[in-house]
């Protein structure tokens, strides 16, 4: 009851302070919005000025939503991973989805420079990038779940989806050798990750995509919990490893997929974001750490994010080099505090 509780009172502290967290994010910027105008403008009142209104719902209200969707989705994807490899070093990633939407970038913006005029520039709209990242990291999870049905062993999955990460990365280094500086460039900025190029349309695909590896991640909570004590442990359970094991890859890969797709490939946060949600909340039950990574991970995208666009200036740094920054002296600082690893 005592535990109970406690854990009411983080989540009420957490969710106050991701409410807060949003408005400072909209507010901030090279154009500073005082707090009250933010407070019109997402209830639809009269604000003082229309430009600021302009900004908030066109630029930063979908820039906020993103930060929340991807800080939220990238953790649950390290939670997923962690406890599924029973590793602390597991993120989003390892299964090489992300290296698959970088190589269709990198196939679309180099091979961009056998193109020119009107052409070359219609295939590096911001959709095409969208799409070709997508194709690219659909391709390797349709690769990654035909393995997983022929291999039974977990950590044979794990090894197989970083040397499908190795191959990518070494196609797009031979790529990157053999391209002109100009798409160089542009590739090179892609991978620095962004929140802000995405529209309400492209908020809607990212939302379904988000919705539906949340939704996936829900029905594993009980598998998860189980997976904790062993596969043999999970066997003795009535668990089918099979089928739940196809849950979790399917649901992080939509997840990391959708979200690398939209933002680029965002470092750090589905790495570092479920051990700081253990660390508070010091439990394994999925049932909590779940919403709790959801609410941490918003929060910390939304501050970095913030960080990034440099207030009151006209600059905006790398939101990958500001996840990392930030978040890796949190962990450090958790663990030493705490002396121990909660896995």
């Amino acid at each position: 009851m005592e535990k109970t509780t406690t854990y009411k009172k983080h989540f009420l502290a957490l969710s106050i302070l991701l409410f807060l967290v949003i408005f400072a994010n909209i507010s901030l910027g090279s154009v500073a919005i005082p707090l009250k105008e933010v407070f019109k403008s997402l209830f639809h009142l009269q604000t003082d000025n229309t430009a600021w209104d302009f900004i908030i719902q066109n630029y930063r209200l979908p820039k906020a939503l993103t930060a929340i969707m991807v800080g939220s989705g990238l953790s649950i994807c390290g939670l997923l991973m962690q406890t599924l490899f029973r590793n602390p070093l597991a993120g989003p990633f390892v299964l090489g989805v992300s290296s698959g939407a970088s190589l269709g970038v990198a196939l679309l913006i180099m091979g961009a420079a056998s193109f020119s005029g009107f052409l070359g520039a219609t295939l590096l709209g911001t959709w095409s990038l969208v799409i070709a990242a997508g194709l690219g990291s659909f391709l390797v999870m349709l690769a990654v779940l035909a393995i997983t049905v022929r291999v039974k062993d977990t950590m044979a999955i794990l090894i197989i989806g970083l040397m499908f990460g190795s191959v990518t990365a070494a196609i797009v280094g031979v790529l990157a050798y053999f391209s002109p500086a100009e798409q160089l460039q542009q590739y090179i900025f892609w991978s620095f990750g962004s929140l802000g190029n995405n529209s309400w349309d492209g908020m809607l695909v990212l939302f379904i995509c988000f919705m539906a590896g949340f939704a996936m991640s829900v029905l594993t909570i009980k598998p998860l919990n189980a997976l904790l004590l062993g596969e043999n442990y999970a066997k003795s359970q009535g668990l089918n490893i099979g089928k739940s094991r196809l849950i979790i890859l399917v649901a992080t890969c939509v997840l990391a997929g959708a979200i690398t797709a939209f933002a680029g490939p965002v470092a750090f946060i589905g790495l570092a974001v479920p051990h700081i949600t253990r660390q508070i909340f010091t439990t394994a039950n999925h049932q909590i750490l779940i919403p709790a990574v959801i609410l941490c991970g918003a929060i910390i995208m939304l501050i970095c994010d913030s960080i990034a666009q440099l207030p009151f200036t006209d600059y905006t740094l790398p939101i990958n080099a500001i996840t990392s920054l930030v978040g890796a002296p949190v962990v450090i600082w958790l663990l030493v505090r705490r002396r121990k690893l909660l896995f």
